[in-house]
């Protein structure tokens, strides 16, 4: 059991680490490469892009052959991925990398959850999964730290020589200290055509979503949208499906919590992105003391999620999770309120509040999905989750990049002309904060776990 929390933890942390760090150096990669902040957010998006449409056959396939073996694989590619982005000559090269990193993520992502909740036992579950949390959080605030001053003294591209190193633990200790699994469900046959219209059909939405207010833009979503629905109609009547579809028809608390989790990563996930261009860029930080002053969200992040996965062991997760929503909500009020002679102190207080929020939510959320589902569907359960943690995401991007485009166009953000970016980014937090109006509502109406 020890061995299966260390590979989790370290897997959580490096994953997170990557991304936090990335948005530190994101601007020194944009100058290097003469990048302007559309494409800077592109790094990001063709990350979200590639990992959400595999995450749910990589936990089916999970489900069905062993988890162990598509982890394995996905740390693999991960390692490669890091070692290609190192030697990358252009911007478009890292966006490439960044996507193939995401394929790696969805096989480890789908596959981490299922793999931790079944060495613990079920009165431990939501301590486990707070400890993982907390660890994830913990490489979210060492990202940006590092990651600043790693980009300051010795470049950006030395950031993925050390995620490389670090890949190299969980391969070295799933291969030496995690048995394989056991083959649940190999009767079943895989339903590949159901994983391409899914695949598709999020590909498509996600990538439409990204590319508005251009008309192919709106197309594209639109077809994503048709094709997704047509998924749930031929999941209904597929002998093997691989999503059962009354998770979501009779299963409130499963239905409600992802829906939860969808809108909680859409509200937030684009913030750090914003708040580095604010600190870099109107407030004249450098990378070094970005990372810094970003470290707050996640170390309270990091502290408060134990604490939040044990108590829903004992406890409602729905009154916890929507008690960080809440939190997460009164946080980008306070951050609407931004301007160019805003203080550190009261940046600082707008992370802290939505540090707590998401730690609050996070792990109950996910104690209460996994909770609601028999053994055999843990895999597809938690890659559900990750589906939906991914597709905010990129809508949390999407929503950026259309405030973008529309405030700021190709124009870089000039420290002693920044209204519009300003508008730009007031007008994003909007948007979240009426979001996270409504995954308040969701959180609550899931109904009692514990019934």
């Amino acid at each position: 059991m020890r061995a299966v929390i260390v590979i989790a933890n370290l897997s959580s942390f490096n994953a997170l680490f990557m991304s936090s760090a990335l948005n530190v150096a994101l601007p020194s990669i944009g100058r290097e490469f003469q990048m302007d902040p559309i494409l800077q957010g592109w790094v990001n998006t063709s990350f979200l892009l590639a990992i959400a449409p595999f995450l749910i056959p990589f936990g089916k396939l999970g489900d069905l052959y062993g988890r162990k073996k598509i982890f394995l694989a996905g740390l693999y590619v991960l390692a490669a991925s890091f070692l290609l982005i190192t030697l990358s000559p252009s911007g478009s090269i890292i966006i490439a990398c960044r996507a193939l990193q995401g394929f790696a993520c969805a096989m480890m992502y789908a596959n981490m959850v299922p793999i931790l909740i079944t060495a613990v036992p079920l009165s431990e579950r939501g301590h486990a999964l707070g400890v993982v949390t907390a660890t994830t959080y913990l490489g979210f605030a060492a990202g940006p730290f590092l990651g600043g001053i790693i980009t300051y003294h010795l470049g950006w591209r030395f950031i993925f020589w050390l995620l490389f190193l670090v890949t190299l633990i969980p391969i070295m200790l799933t291969h030496l200290r995690f048995e394989s699994d056991r083959r649940a469900g190999q009767w079943e046959m895989f339903d590949l055509t159901g994983a391409i219209i899914l695949g598709g059909g999020l590909l498509t939405a996600m990538l439409g979503f990204s590319t508005l207010p251009d008309l192919s833009g709106a197309l594209l979503m639109a077809g994503g949208i048709l094709c997704l629905l047509y998924f749930g109609y031929f999941e209904r009547h597929a002998s093997y499906p691989i999503v059962n579809m009354d998770l979501f028809l009779h299963n409130s608390v499963f239905a409600f919590s992802v829906i939860a989790a969808l809108i909680s990563y859409a509200a937030t996930f684009a913030v750090s992105f914003l708040l580095s261009l604010y600190l870099q860029n109107i407030k004249s930080l450098t990378p070094q003391f970005t990372g810094v002053i970003l470290l707050a969200q996640p170390l309270v992040q990091a502290f408060f999620s134990p604490l939040a996965g044990r108590l829903s062991d004992r406890m409602e997760p729905r009154l916890l999770a929507s008690g960080g929503m809440v939190c997460t909500f009164l946080g980008l009020i306070m951050l609407l309120f931004l301007g160019n002679d805003s203080s550190l102190t009261y940046v600082l207080l707008c992370l802290v509040m939505q540090g707590l929020g998401f730690a609050l939510f996070s792990s109950p959320n996910t104690n209460a999905i996994v909770s609601s589902v028999e053994r055999d569907a843990f895999g597809v359960a938690s890659a559900t989750l990750s589906t939906m943690r991914q597709v905010g995401m990129t809508l949390s991007m999407g929503i950026v990049m259309l405030a973008m485009s529309l405030f700021l166009g190709k124009s870089e953000i000039i420290p002693g002309d920044s209204g519009q970016f300003l508008n730009c980014m007031h007008v994003s937090f909007g948007i979240f904060a009426l979001l996270c109006l409504g995954g308040i509502f969701a959180s609550l109406a899931r109904g009692n776990l514990k019934q």
